[in-house]
């Protein structure tokens, strides 16, 4: 029998975990804080991976790959990085094992030089791209590598923080300052672009602080996503990395006066964690809800027939043409002809989020029909076969839509403007006022208050609330305040949010 998933009201992390298992995204690993991706996990990656990919490309990005293994020296060159990474990387010592007392193999041969196992690959990607930028006439350099990545993690949660995880990184060179800020912004703007139409997750936009921001960056911008238990999920980044790894890695050109010069960097980058996001934005107590425009399966066909093998024939006959006209007009399809219970196998689409479900049965065959089931909504219609082509691919339209607008609502039922720290935690779960204060059971969300811009501010009202300032939004207008916690002197507010 199949387990039962969780409520999200009950038990919220549980439910996240059933949710995975029921549709069969990942499955645990026997290495702590790893995944397997399962099949129709990764066919949801694929599909990232193809629009995104496009997306990039379409402004001149190449993708290249470079080594998992960084020499330990490397990581050293670039001191603010060196930091912000020292306790998250695993790090090669040895290169073969010999076999030892009672059968147990020990390291034998230690490395000259310790390699890292890659954590995120600017240090090695600058190191080549010294050698590949000569003049400003190879600039800009755009690449883009798709790899995993190893951050020695204590706390795992599949998908969402895992010890290795897919991703994309991307790395840019530049002449000039100014090029090199708009390409932060651009691909940012891919990254919200692509969140909010394909994902149909709505996300904010800004700028992370001094204490947030990438390692050896000058500033990172983000976009941060609200799930449904109201905290916040950082969805993607983009950094400008100023001059800072250029001069630790000799990244030079020649400029038009034959001058040398070190260039602008940028990185970038979105992981497997937008998968999270994805479940936690949209699903439901009965499992897995996808947006049709990056859903595997966007319309499952499910035959239901009798005991007269002529019957049963005829059903599939037309479920059969059914599918070519959907597949014909570019939408996936699958069609679903086990000898199952009907009513087993639309729970296990309905749990792996299939965005439609289309029923053939005797009666319907009569009727010249199907019956058409939305999974967001759960609502059935009967189509007249000739207008499924057509109709088909409204449906899936008015899905996208739907879950993009619902999760936008909730984003602003759940955002508040904050102007004292007794209102500010009153919304945060469990935060305290003070040291004797009675914990609150506030519901949390986007909370928008002014901040001093002081980093211990910031670091003390993470101590007392867990809520840490996600991002200063670019579209947040100047408005004269005091800070929250301080009361001192603020220009604008800021999204203070509990995340993952």
């Amino acid at each position: 029998m199949a387990k039962k998933i969780t409520s999200r009201e009950e038990n919220y992390s549980q439910w996240y975990l059933d949710v995975i298992e029921a549709a069969q995204l990942a499955d645990s690993s026997p290495v702590r804080g790893c995944m397997i991706i399962r099949p129709h996990g990764y066919a949801i990656w694929e599909n990232i991976q193809k629009e995104l990919d496009r997306m990039f490309k379409e402004t001149g990005v190449k993708n290249a790959y470079f080594p998992l293994f960084i020499p330990k020296s490397f990581l050293e060159k670039e001191a603010k990085h060196a930091e912000g990474f020292a306790k998250e990387v695993a790090i090669v010592t040895h290169h073969r094992l010999k076999l030892g007392e009672n059968g147990k193999l020990i390291p034998d041969a230690p490395l000259e030089e310790p390699l890292i196992v890659r954590p995120t690959s600017e240090t090695i990607m600058y190191d080549t791209f010294s050698r590949w930028i000569q003049s400003y006439r190879d600039l800009p350099l755009l690449i883009n590598q798709w790899c995993n990545v190893v951050r020695w993690e204590l706390r795992t949660r599949p998908f969402l923080r895992t010890m290795e995880f897919l991703w994309q990184e991307g790395h840019t060179v530049h002449a000039t300052k100014k090029e090199a800020d708009e390409e932060t912004l651009a691909m940012l703007e891919i990254y919200r672009k692509f969140t909010e139409e394909y994902l149909a997750v709505p996300v904010a936009v800004g700028y992370k602080t001094e204490s947030e921001k990438f390692a050896g960056a000058d500033y990172t911008t983000c976009i941060e996503a609200m799930m449904q238990d109201t905290k916040a999920l950082q969805a993607g980044t983009s950094h400008m990395l100023g001059q800072n790894f250029a001069k630790s890695f000799e990244v030079k050109f020649l400029d038009e006066k034959g001058e040398s010069q070190y260039a602008w960097q940028t990185s970038w980058g979105l992981s497997t964690r937008i998968i999270g996001a994805l479940i936690m934005a949209h699903s439901d107590d009965k499992g897995l809800v996808l947006p049709p425009k990056i859903a595997p399966i966007q319309t499952v066909i499910v035959p239901i027939w009798g005991e007269k093998e002529e019957e049963r024939n005829n059903i599939f006959e037309a479920a059969d043409k059914i599918a070519e006209e959907l597949k014909k007009i570019g939408l996936s399809v699958e069609m679903d002809k086990r000898d199952a219970r009907p009513g087993a196998k639309f729970f296990e689409w309905e749990k792996k989020g299939v965005p439609v479900r289309i029923e053939i049965g005797p009666k319907d065959l009569e009727a010249n029909s199907i019956i058409a089931v939305r999974r967001d909504t759960g609502e059935k219609e009967t189509v007249a076969m000739a207008d499924a082509e057509k109709r088909i691919p409204e449906l899936l339209e008015a899905i996208q839509k739907n879950l993009f607008e619902k999760a936008l609502e909730f984003r602003k039922e759940n955002t508040h403007a904050v102007n004292s720290w007794e209102e500010f935690v009153s919304h945060i779960p469990e935060a305290k006022r003070g040291e004797a204060e009675d914990a609150k059971t506030g519901r949390g969300g986007f909370l928008l208050a002014h901040w001093c811009g002081k980093a211990e501010c910031e670091a003390e009202i993470k101590k007392r609330t867990k809520a840490t300032i996600r991002c200063v939004p670019f579209d947040q207008p100047g408005e004269e305040g005091k800070c929250v916690l301080c009361g001192g002197a603020s220009k604008k507010r800021v999204i203070f949010a509990k995340a993952y």
